[in-house]
């Protein structure tokens, strides 16, 4: 396995970074994950100007330009003979002093890695979600990015696995559904399509906004809503999106059913057409 390291390739094991890097102290640091496709990083450009605007509101420098860098992340796919894969590119402030201070650390870390792509069958996945205890902030302008510091969504993640289900459920501090551990939310109520704002707490979900975006051109009303627990319970369905599976249906929230709907497998075969389509354009 190749990574890609501070601007060169290098074998996966030799692929190592400071025991003083921000990023492993401190998760000073942004990351991105997103979707390759017959070697196609899908959605390039959206998942750049997240990262872009993560790294301004963090005050961190980005060390090489988005061009170059979807190329090398392209190359990689070769090397590795991974075509279809999970790209992961992550952004620490580097090496500093110690302590919370960032002085001194003026040269940023940058890894590009590939891993194995869950496979896009024929129909969506199907989860169960579990409600966790941990409570999103809202109002911090934080969650707007994607930050190396995770470990609220860890802890949700294994919370929800300690009772079988596939994935967290994160509500905010005034009890408002915010999002998934590592997924935005939707759910449908009499033929409208709901999802939280980004006002909750919610990340702004590169595969949120192309639902909205391909709802919002006539395919079906949409509304920003703010909800308790209780709305998702009584949906008509409910399903999570994502940047590496796209799109997966709900069908359990705190092991009380929910009903699937035949347009969230419209919604996902129009994202995995439109997936296809930025392949063949760009290959």
């Amino acid at each position: 396995m190749m990574v890609f390291l501070n601007g060169q390739f290098v074998p996966a094991e030799q692929a190592v970074v400071s025991a003083f890097d921000r990023g492993f102290l401190y998760g000073d640091g942004i990351f991105e994950t997103l979707r390759m496709m017959g070697g196609v990083p899908l959605d390039w450009e959206e998942h750049w100007r997240r990262l872009a605007s993560g790294a301004e509101m963090l005050k961190l420098k980005v060390p090489f330009a988005s061009d170059f860098l979807r190329a090398q992340a392209r190359d990689l796919s070769p090397q590795n003979e991974l075509p279809d894969a999970i790209l992961r590119l992550t952004l620490s402030r580097g090496v500093g002093q110690r302590g919370y201070s960032p002085r001194g650390a003026d040269t940023p870390t940058l890894v590009m890695s590939l891993h194995p792509a869950p496979e896009l069958g024929p129909r969506a996945p199907q989860w169960r979600l579990h409600t966790s205890s941990r409570r999103v902030t809202e109002g911090d302008a934080l969650t707007a990015c994607k930050s190396a510091n995770k470990l609220l969504h860890v802890l949700a993640r294994a919370e929800a696995e300690a009772v079988g289900a596939e994935e967290a459920l994160l509500l905010n501090t005034r009890g408002e559904v915010v999002e998934a551990a590592s997924a935005n939310v939707f759910w449908i109520e009499g033929g409208t399509l709901h999802t939280p704002p980004i006002s909750a707490g919610a990340l702004p979900g590169i595969t949120r906004a192309w639902v909205l975006d391909w709802a919002s051109s006539g395919k079906l009303p949409t509304i920003e809503s703010r909800a308790g627990l209780d709305r998702l319970l009584r949906a008509d369905a409910c399903f999570l999106t994502l940047s590496s599976w796209g799109l997966i249906e709900v069908t359990a929230i705190d092991n009380q059913a929910v009903p699937t709907s035949l347009l969230t497998s419209v919604i996902r075969e129009r994202l995995l057409a439109c997936w296809r389509r930025q392949v063949k354009r760009l290959e």
